[in-house]
């Protein structure tokens, strides 16, 4: 999921496990408009730790209806590293999904505060390109930095909707085809492919929800465009080859989600782990997301 701030590379490879410990606050989004009636709710809690030592948590809720879905999260910093420095933040996504599982994404928020200093991205997309877009503050010029065409703007995802899939097909939606998926992601400053591989099949079970099978995948980061290619953090991640995924189904659906998230760090490694992983039925109203 990504609730993180749009700086690189906190919502590259990362992404999962950056949203707990760069963004936090009150659930903010408008998740109503043109929305359908919700059929099936997930209600995700996760805490993230580095070392074992915890440093953010987050919230995400999932609204499911036919082949559309509204998405809204919310995280921040706790523990020592909230001594260090405060984050507070929120992300919204909504879109559909296209015949093959993979999400179209039509719109995408994300506002976070560092200590009273605000990152905001606004993205607004339609057929799988962006049409409109804002960030702020931009990224800062830099001459190796390898620009955004317009054409890097087609045929992509917002990052939050990059973890969120349908699988195909009528078997056990926790299979080897779940990881099968190469994922374009525009977050307004980077562009950037999220590529994911079978690993493993591993039981898991939350403190309140959710227990059983999920499929265990690895992921690897392949920057496009918006990025300094000399800068020490990127060649980092894509010479990253231990981030996993773990994606868990929204019960009801075929849709899979993060489950938890785990990634090596220079200090340890980085886990972002479902507390709470709830699925519901909903009623067939509208959806209501309160903006604040």
């Amino acid at each position: 999921m990504s609730l993180l701030p749009n700086r690189f590379p906190c919502n590259a490879a990362a992404a999962a496990f950056a949203a707990a410990v760069c963004a936090v606050g009150t659930l903010v989004a408008d998740a109503t408009a043109h929305s359908a009636a919700a059929q099936v709710r997930l209600e995700a809690e996760y805490i993230a730790t580095v070392a074992g030592i915890p440093i953010g948590r987050g919230g995400w809720v999932i609204d499911i209806a036919e082949d559309q879905y509204t998405a809204a999260a919310s995280g921040g910093t706790t523990g020592i590293l909230k001594i260090f420095s405060s984050a507070r933040g929120t992300s919204a996504a909504r879109g559909s999904f296209s015949g093959g599982g993979q999400p179209v994404a039509t719109s995408y928020v994300a506002s976070i505060d560092y200590d009273r200093r605000m990152d905001d991205v606004r993205i607004a997309l339609a057929g799988g390109n962006v049409t409109d877009y804002s960030v702020e503050p931009p990224l800062p010029p830099h001459p190796d930095r390898i620009p955004v065409t317009d054409a890097d703007r087609r045929g992509v995802v917002d990052p939050m909707s990059s973890t969120i899939s349908r699988v195909a097909g009528n078997g056990d939606p926790v299979s080897p085809e779940a990881c099968s998926r190469k994922v374009a992601v525009f977050d307004g400053r980077v562009r950037y492919d999220l590529r994911s591989e079978f690993k493993r099949i591993e039981m898991v079970k939350a403190e309140k929800g959710y227990q059983g099978p999920a499929v265990v995948c690895a992921v690897y980061f392949v920057p496009v465009s918006g990025f300094v290619p000399d800068r020490p953090v990127v060649k980092y991640l894509i010479e990253l080859r231990d981030a996993e995924v773990w994606l868990a189904p929204i019960a009801g659906t075929r849709v899979m989600v993060p489950f938890r998230f785990a990634i090596p760090t220079p200090i340890g490694k980085g886990v972002l782990q479902a507390t709470e992983f709830v699925s519901a039925p909903m009623p067939h109203a509208a959806v209501t997301v309160k903006t604040q």
